[in-house]
């Protein structure tokens, strides 16, 4: 029997990452039909997680030196206004567009962090990642082009395409702070903590909205649905990302982790019956080069926060 090697176990657990996250969309547009509403979905996905993090920061946290309290406002900050408003943005997105762009939308992040890093840092943006970036653009644009030509409402289609870039500029201002956190505390202790004040705001959101009964008489498909995305496309792909990035580095772990956009959009196909059209696959290939070419020289920090807290 062949062994597994350091090498084959990274990539192993950099395709399963791919796999779960690719299916946090599917789950999604597959509980929608039976009348869940947004937060309501989110409310019950983070409480399946919820857990799991609870014992990773408390592992992580366990002998490490306490957190100063500039430290906990970044998290705060982070875990709220970046991930929490992520989630949401997201979740009310995939009502109107199908799940393939939504993918392809949220794979814009890195060009969107070039941005923020051009206004926060004064970084420069060289040609590369202009092309990177055009080509990410006109990636989206076709499979736009899809989502209109099937879809019955055309604003629609444009209100939740912004939507979900706007959880995209949520993930990628999480992903500019979190760099220096991560450094900082660990990719373990800062993704728990980070997840936890992102569970703590979905769930103040939920219960200052909605009465805790709505929550306790959801279809049992719903409760399936909910506790897939919290266990399989939540937990375990940030962690086993995690597990990958130390054993292959940030690269080639990010190189893995490109084939979930096109996993979406087949399984999206299969069982949502969402269709396969050219518009889609020019879009799937465009972005995934523009990504592929701004990640040939992106910094390890960068890339493995990228990759550790992935939505």
């Amino acid at each position: 029997m062949t062994a597994l090697t350091p090498h084959r176990a990274g990539m192993l657990l950099a395709i399963v990452a791919a796999f779960g996250f690719s299916f946090k969309a599917i789950f999604i547009k597959l509980a929608y039909p039976y009348g869940v509403d947004a937060i309501t979905l989110l409310a019950l996905r983070m409480a399946f997680a919820l857990p799991i993090f609870l014992w990773v920061g408390f592992r992580a946290s366990r002998s490490a030196p306490p957190l100063s309290g500039r430290d906990w406002l970044v998290v705060l900050f982070l875990g709220s206004v970046g991930y929490y408003g992520a989630s949401i943005l997201d979740f009310l997105g995939l009502r109107y567009i199908s799940a393939g762009l939504e993918r392809l939308i949220l794979f814009t992040y890195p060009t969107i962090t070039l941005l923020l890093g051009l206004l926060m840092y004064q970084q420069r943006i060289t040609r590369r990642q202009v092309g990177a970036t055009l080509l990410c653009y006109a990636g989206i644009a076709a499979a736009f082009i899809h989502d209109l030509r099937i879809s019955g409402d055309i604003s629609a289609v444009w209100l939740g395409g912004a939507l979900v870039f706007a959880s995209s500029c949520c993930y990628a201002l999480y992903l500019a702070g979190s760099a220096g956190m991560i450094a900082r505390i660990g990719t373990a202790r800062f993704t728990a903590l980070a997840l936890l004040v992102s569970s703590t705001m979905v769930f103040a959101h939920y219960f200052t909205t909605h009465p805790v009964q709505i929550l306790l008489d959801q279809p049992l498909p719903v409760y399936g649905y909910a506790l897939a995305m919290g266990l399989l496309s939540t937990a375990m792909p940030v962690f086993a990302q995690s597990a990958a990035v130390r054993r292959l580095g940030s690269g080639e772990s990010a190189l893995v982790s490109m084939v979930g956009p096109l996993l979406t959009i087949v399984f999206a196909a299969i069982l949502l019956d969402e269709g396969f059209s050219l518009a889609q696959m020019v879009g799937v290939i465009l972005v995934l080069a523009g990504v592929a070419s701004l990640g040939r020289r992106a910094p390890d920090s960068t890339a493995s926060a990228a990759v550790s807290a992935k939505q």
